[in-house]
């Protein structure tokens, strides 16, 4: 019943581990490979997805504070279980009939269990993190240690003493499992493409700059820039100059890149009439994304006192004219995402340029 309540505790949590990963997810990739591999993020969140599940697994179900009134006790003597086995099972290997009771018996599915518990682990770590037999040993009683040890002390001394023993025979069977995993791990090189593969793909993919791509850099410039200003005020209380500095004067500077473009591998190329261009271009994207709205908004409250609107009303036409905006705002989006382009990048002969090199030599690689 116990692992029944992690693996709904472990589904829980995970979408919320999730969503505050993948912003930083997504940058990463955009600033090591320039796009984002399918097969990557199936691998990286069934990760996470597979060690929250297996921490739930080790310390739930949580007892109650005062029920814990003495320690659960240490096991130092390896190979205790064989000893648990002889005196505990049913089975028998003259009595066939006795093989699947046996495997139903704490004394067997309890080191089963410990086993395979992390079998998945010593894949992960061969098959994406390309760790050697030797590197996915230690780690694989490293991750076991934390467990035991996460026992041990009561969970991190939250409760006085530990509700579970630390047992010396647990670290062997973690251990083992993830040895198990790491020889596993050479059918799923079979049938999977290779790390250095999927680097590959995403390195040619890299080369172009998606719709996606755009609007990562977008908001990822927004959000540098808003740490810029901060810091910047500090000092001299300007949106003018800041906004100068990083989005015309860097930009000059660096070949088209900001701050988030030099992160995130992206650069602004200009046809023709690069300085002019660039200014006129910023220019407009503040009117088109920031004064429009606010100016729409501030219409929208001019009129609510114009027409004398009940407070319902004025919910009501606020509402739907904040609505409308972020349509028409989304409706650029997907325009962009779809084509890779919009309407002013025409205008101001810019285009986007990715500044990641596809390597064609493995050699190049550096994990």
């Amino acid at each position: 019943m116990s692992y029944v309540v992690a693996l709904k505790t472990a589904i829980f949590v995970f979408p919320i581990l999730a969503f505050f990963f993948t912003f930083p997810f997504i940058l990463n990739q955009y600033h090591k490979y320039g796009s984002i591999s399918k097969l990557r993020a199936l691998i990286i969140y069934s990760f996470i997805l597979y060690m929250i599940t297996v921490y739930f697994l080790v310390i739930l179900p949580l007892p109650d504070r005062s029920e814990v009134t003495h320690s659960a006790g240490v096991r130092l003597i390896p190979f205790s279980f064989v000893l648990d086995f002889i005196r505990e099972t049913s089975f028998d290997i003259t009595n066939p009939g006795t093989y699947l009771k046996a495997l139903t018996e704490p004394c067997v599915y309890t080191v089963l269990f410990n086993i395979i518990m992390t079998v998945p682990f010593g894949i992960y770590l061969r098959y994406y993190f390309k760790f050697s037999f030797k590197r996915t040993l230690v780690y694989s009683f490293l991750l076991s240690l934390f467990f035991e040890v996460t026992q041990l002390t009561g969970l991190y001394f939250i409760y006085p003493y530990s509700y579970r023993i630390f047992d010396v025979d647990d670290l062997i069977m973690n251990t083992l499992g993830g040895v198990l995993g790491y020889f596993i791990s050479g059918f799923v090189l079979k049938v999977l493409p290779s790390r250095d593969e999927i680097d590959r793909r995403a390195l040619t993919l890299g080369t172009e700059v998606s719709g996606f791509k755009r609007i990562t850099l977008y908001f990822f410039d927004l959000f540098v820039f808003v740490i810029f200003l901060t810091i910047f005020n500090i000092f001299y209380r300007s949106v003018i100059i800041p906004f100068i500095i990083y989005y015309i004067i860097i930009p000059l500077i660096f070949d088209g890149r900001t701050l988030g473009g030099m992160f995130i591998n992206v650069k602004l190329q200009f046809s023709k009439r690069r300085f002019l261009n660039l200014i006129l271009r910023n220019i407009f994207l503040v009117i088109y994304y920031y004064l429009i709205p606010i100016g729409v908004m501030w219409l929208a409250l001019f009129m609510n006192d114009y027409l004398n609107l009940g407070t319902f009303e004025i919910l009501i036409f606020d509402g739907v004219c904040l609505i409308l905006i972020l349509i028409f705002y989304l409706i650029n989006i997907i325009k962009v995402i779809r084509n890779r382009r919009i309407f002013y990048d025409d205008w101001f002969n810019v285009s986007y340029v990715s500044t990641i090199r596809a390597l064609d030599d493995e050699k190049n690689y550096t994990d």
